[in-house]
This record gives C-alpha cells, sequence and structure tokens, in this order.
C-alpha cells in the first residue's frame, strides 16, 4: 500500500479508509497509544494498538525515535486534542530506536543541548516548525524576484577580492603548511598556490552581482558567505546565506522601495503559508518570555510583529537625524547605552538600532545618508553639505528584535570619483580593473542591497539565536558535522 503522508490526513473527514503511514515515534503512552511524526506536519498523528492481540516482543520495540509503518483504519478521534487517529491492523519497525542511548526523550530539552546534537534536532517539533519556515522564506524570495523578471546569478564562493574591504577572509589555499613555498623576502609564493593567486571565501557576491546587473539590468544572488570574525554574539555566524539583488537603472530612492517590498512580500507569505509552524512558535515564545523579568519582555507576541510590519510604511530618516534622536534620548542622557552617541560620525550599534525601531519610532526604520568614513568604497557619494561631511547614499533597515537587517546603497558608477575612494581606502585599483570595466564602457545609475538570510529568519521564527535558524552553525572553535 503506498504511504500516505499525515499532513493529508490530520483535516480529512473521509473516515473509515484503510491507509498506510511511516514516520518516527514521538512517544507511546499506556502500551496503547502511538504518537507518530513523519515530517510532514509539525503535529503528530495518533495510532492505537490492541495491546492484547500484539506480541510483547513488537510492543517492546516501539520506542521514542523508532521508525515505524502502520497500516490501519482511519477513524474520527473521542479523545482531545486531534481530530483523527488510526486504528493499527498492522504495526511494523523499520529501524529501532534504543532508548537507553537516543538523547531525544519526550521532555523538553534546552536549545543549548540541542545545539550539542544539531544532526538530531530537526526531530523536534520546535525545529521542524523552523525549518519549515526557512523552506518557506527561501521559496519566497525566489518567487519575488521571478515574478519580477529578475535573473538568478551563482556568484563564485572562490574569490580572489574583498567586496568590502574588510580584511577577515577565509583563505583558500591548497598549499602544503609544512612546506611553504616563499618569495625572496620571505612572503608566500602564492604563484605556486592552486590559482596562482591569493584567494578567499567570498564575503559578497555583489560585485560580480554588480556586472550582470550591467547587462541583464536586475539579478539577484542567493547564497552562502563567510566571515571570519571571532564574535561570539546570538547574531553573528561565520557561514550564512545572503541575498543580493543590483539593479540598473535604479537610485537611492528605488533601492528603498525594492527592500521594503521584498520584506512585506516574505513575511506576508509566511504568515500566508505556515501558520501551524507560526502558531506553535509564538506559544513557545510567550512561555519563554514568562522566564524573562518584565522589562525584558517583548512587547508583541509574534504574529503580532510580523503584522506590525506589514501595517506599518517603514519610517525613512537621515543617519544625521538619528543621531540627533540617539544623543537627545534618555538612554543616552542617562549613559544607559553601552555605546553612547556623543558627536556625529559613530557607527551606530544594535542597542541604538533597536532603541529607533521599538522605543522612538515603534516601526521599522530605513536610515539614509551614512558618513563616508564608515560605509564602503563603492557606496556613491553625495555632494559634502554646509559643514563639508562627506555621506554616501547607503541605507539600513533596522526591525524590532534584529536591528539591522538589510544594508544596501546606490553605487558609485563614476568612474574618476570611484577610483578616488579606492584609492583613498587602499583598495587595490589595477586589481580590480574588470570591476571599474563597468564604469568604462556604457556606466548608468544603479542600487542594490543585501539582506542576511539567517537574521530574516530569526525574526519570522521569534528564535534569539542565530545559531537555531541555520541547520549546522559555523562559529568560533565549532566546526562539527
Amino acid at each position: 500500500m503506498k504511504r500516505t503522508k499525515i499532513k493529508d490526513i490530520l483535516n480529512t473527514t473521509d473516515f473509515g479508509q484503510e491507509i498506510n503511514i511511516q514516520g518516527w515515534v514521538r512517544t507511546f503512552r499506556n502500551n496503547q497509544f502511538i504518537a507518530i511524526n513523519d515530517g510532514s506536519s509539525i503535529n503528530n498523528v495518533q495510532v492505537v494498538v490492541d495491546f492484547l492481540n500484539t506480541d510483547d516482543a513488537l510492543l517492546k520495540r516501539v520506542t521514542t525515535g523508532a521508525a515505524v509503518s502502520v497500516t490501519g483504519t482511519l477513524v474520527e478521534s473521542l479523545g482531545k486534542g486531534q481530530r483523527v487517529e488510526l486504528k493499527v491492523k498492522t504495526l511494523e519497525i523499520l529501524g529501532d530506536s534504543d532508548p537507553e542511548k537516543y538523547p531525544l526523550q519526550p521532555k523538553k530539552h534546552s536549545l543549548e543541548f540541542l545545539r550539542e546534537i544539531a544532526h538530531l534536532r530537526f526531530r523536534t517539533t520546535t525545529f521542524n516548525a523552523v525549518f519549515k519556515i526557512r523552506h518557506a522564506l527561501a521559496f519566497a524570495i525566489h518567487k519575488f524576484f521571478n515574478d519580477k523578471g529578475f535573473v538568478y546569478m551563482h556568484t563564485p564562493i572562490i574569490t580572489g577580492s574583498d567586496a568590502e574591504g574588510a580584511g577577515e577572509m577565509f583563505r583558500v589555499s591548497t598549499i602544503d603548511f609544512d612546506k611553504v613555498p616563499r618569495n625572496d623576502d620571505g612572503t608566500v609564493n602564492y604563484k605556486e598556490d592552486f590559482f596562482g593567486k591569493s584567494t578567499n571565501l567570498t564575503v559578497s557576491g555583489q560585485l560580480e552581482g554588480e556586472l550582470a546587473a550591467m547587462a541583464f539590468g536586475e539579478i539577484y544572488t542567493f547564497g552562502p558567505t563567510f566571515r571570519a570574525e571571532n564574535s561570539n554574539t546570538t547574531r553573528h555566524l561565520a557561514e550564512f546565506w545572503m541575498i543580493e539583488p543590483e539593479m540598473a537603472f535604479c537610485n537611492l530612492q528605488d533601492n528603498m522601495d525594492m527592500a521594503e517590498e521584498l520584506l512585506k512580500y516574505v513575511v506576508r507569505y509566511a504568515l500566508d503559508h505556515c501558520g501551524d509552524e507560526l502558531e506553535f512558535l509564538s506559544t513557545r515564545l510567550l512561555e519563554e518570555e514568562k522566564q524573562k523579568p518584565a522589562n525584558d519582555r517583548s512587547e508583541l507576541d509574534l504574529v503580532t510583529k510580523l503584522n506590525f510590519c506589514l501595517d506599518n510604511d517603514f519610517v525613512r530618516i537621515t543617519y544625521t537625524e538619528a543621531i540627533e534622536i540617539l544623543k537627545n534620548s534618555k538612554p543616552n542622557q542617562k549613559k544607559q547605552f553601552k555605546y553612547l552617541i556623543d558627536e556625529w560620525g559613530a557607527d551606530l550599534q544594535s542597542e541604538h538600532e533597536r532603541f529607533l525601531v521599538e522605543k522612538h519610532f515603534k516601526k521599522p526604520v530605513i536610515l539614509t545618508d551614512y558618513p563616508a568614513d564608515i560605509k564602503s568604497f563603492y557606496m556613491r557619494q553625495n555632494e559634502p553639505d554646509e559643514t563639508g561631511r562627506r555621506t554616501v547614499a547607503a541605507m539600513d533597515i533596522l526591525f524590532p528584535g534584529i536591528g539591522e537587517i538589510v544594508g544596501g546603497s546606490q553605487r558609485e558608477e563614476r568612474l574618476d570619483k570611484l577610483e578616488q575612494r579606492m584609492y583613498e581606502m587602499h583598495i587595490p585599483v589595477e586589481e580590480m580593473s574588470w570591476f571599474l570595466d563597468t564604469r568604462r564602457f556604457g556606466s548608468a545609475p544603479h542600487a542594490g542591497f543585501g539582506l542576511g538570510f539567517e537574521r530574516l529568519v530569526l525574526f519570522v521564527t521569534g528564535m534569539t539565536n542565530i545559531r537555531d535558524v541555520i541547520a549546522f552553525p559555523r562559529t568560533p572553535n565549532n566546526a562539527e558535522f
């Protein structure tokens, strides 16, 4: 008999049919009631065993984690908590699970413990919900851009350039560490390496994306990126995924409009397609919040928070306006910020971003026109203001609970201005000649942004640690599985 997925029978009213389900045992109660999950839904289906007429040796093998195949009659459930259940005719153990060794038992496990067994945590209801939502968000992103006619580009993971100018990159090499080839001055001779030059894992697909946008008009990338930052916060990973659209003939205003539209689209998609998962995670979050002091609790429940971002136009203010708000804020004046805002030019921290969103405006915020000195070389330079301060046409989108979720800019399309900025920031102009060709031949105004996918998943799921929204997190001293 062909297997039926559990999600397809949970809401059926077609009782009396004989079906087969296959899945993993979550619980076995009273030697009679087996809760089975096959991954197709966060909800289990209950099957009822006639234990008086079932071999004891077989029943002893029905343990948490065991894989089973059950054939039986679908009936309306008389018990609370479920609409349907399966009366067992045949029960087969497909794979045993030793209860003395299986680490996932029917009790509450901490997220810290589950990170240590990340290869098994998918089997919990929490992570079933998280990764179903992650899948839905990824699909929604592709659908959004596809429906708008964008071209999906696969940009290289191994690169010879640093898009951010940050220098915190993972080196890619086949050089034998015990026999490092060196030049006369003692430096490493990369001509003997696999690519004949120094190469790294990419921090962004943006620069290559700009090349494609200058031909296709509108493109996007969606792939892994890497940062070798020794950061152990709840918001940073060494390996994460980025969505990076690049759009020709667009300015900063167009860029902000596109980013806001994308975020609202994918949040709406999750609300429309992941109702069970969001309801479960919202309940879970409320239980978690009860353990916190009243001042630390979120003002909005998860689903309300998501609708909050859909129902409000994002506030758009300049960096300069934001600095004035922050300087005059109570947390700054009472020295409650960890990083006090004293003057224009400060690089905003998460605490400042969240204050603007959660306390001051109580809406998502887009900050624009940042100081040139704290932004990347490729951002379009604005005319200096009346005091001579230099800014760039950059924008960051700030969300509640997260802080920065999107960073982008209008790109500098003027060759002379871009080269000047590269010299100022010690970016190797000659090595980047391929990139500058987009400004030499048919240059045009263009813009783009980067959306950190894990931060988006973090926001939509309500999880509080970024390591819980990626299957196998890569962080300092952690490359398990």
